[in-house]
């Protein structure tokens, strides 16, 4: 499972022109899933996501999380982020999660997100989806579970 964290000041995601969640401070999440992938990884991912220090406190240090700062967090769907890219000149998405399964693990990541009490928005799973971000610093991470 890897999740590319964004902090940003302001993120949108679209889909045939409509907009499907948007933000201001916060998080954008890049979320995709590998073969391997269990379930129980989805709850030590939301743990360290909404504990994770990563916003500036008064003296200008990483030391405040998007709980901290009471931020919102946008979830974007990205099986991309499973990609084989060590061979050739074409990403190979064999290591991927099947999508079903992807989405049933994508939707209990999203039932546990809400329950920190943030403002959570997300993207449509598998849509063909536009971003739009000011990130943050830029501030950008990948957590691998």
């Amino acid at each position: 499972m890897l999740a590319l964290l964004q902090r940003v000041t302001k993120a949108t995601v679209q889909s045939n022109g409509e907009t499907l969640g948007s933000i201001d401070r916060g998080l954008l999440i890049f979320l995709g899933f590998e073969k391997d992938d269990k379930k129980e990884s989805v709850l030590k991912l939301v743990s360290k996501i909404l504990k994770f220090r990563i916003f500036s406190d008064a003296e200008d240090k990483m030391n405040l999380s998007v709980r901290d700062i009471k931020g919102s967090i946008l979830v974007v769907s990205q099986f991309t982020l499973a990609a084989n890219t060590k061979d050739g000149n074409r990403p190979s998405f064999d290591t991927a999660l099947k999508p079903v399964l992807a989405k049933e693990y994508y939707e209990f990541f999203l039932e546990e997100l809400n329950k920190s009490g943030l403002h959570i928005e997300q993207g449509q799973f598998g849509a063909d989806m536009q971003v739009s971000l000011m990130n943050d610093g830029p501030v950008t991470f990948i957590l691998k579970y």
